[in-house]
């Protein structure tokens, strides 16, 4: 019994920590800007911006040929299960249906189940992401 409610108390646990993967961030004159440094690890970040109250939901990544590529976390498939996306190695999975992408092709492929490209451009040290770019994709979330 004291095992089944660890492993209750620890699911929830773990649902609840979801959430938390995303960083909040907010706008100055129109733009979200995120600094380079933060995303050119190779890892894929999460960030999540505030639409009057609905968040967005988009993740960063710097791909192995050197570009900085962001795409909203879901697609046009499966985003009604809100599931998302994780990086293994060099690709980006659905959460839901388990495709997979390589990272290479974010921002270039779209549609389907492909991660919804998410415009972006880098000036200087910053990744700058209109907001008006942001909230197109706010249908999603």
């Amino acid at each position: 019994m004291k095992k089944l409610l660890f492993s209750f108390i620890t699911l929830i646990f773990l649902v609840g920590c979801q959430s938390g993967k995303y960083e909040k961030v907010k706008a100055e004159n129109g733009i979200v800007k995120i600094p380079v440094s933060k995303v050119s690890d190779g890892n894929i970040h999460y960030y999540e911006y505030d639409n009057n109250g609905k968040p967005v939901k988009f993740f960063v990544l710097q791909s192995n040929d050197g570009t900085i590529r962001a795409a909203f976390d879901a697609c046009d498939v499966c985003y009604p299960e809100k599931k998302g996306y994780r990086q293994e190695s060099d690709f980006v999975i659905c959460n839901n249906c388990g495709q997979r992408f390589h990272e290479s092709k974010i921002n270039v492929q779209k549609g389907g189940c492909n991660p919804a490209p998410l415009n972006r451009s880098v000036n200087g040290s910053f990744l700058e992401i209109q907001v008006a770019d942001i909230k197109k994709g706010s249908f999603y979330f």
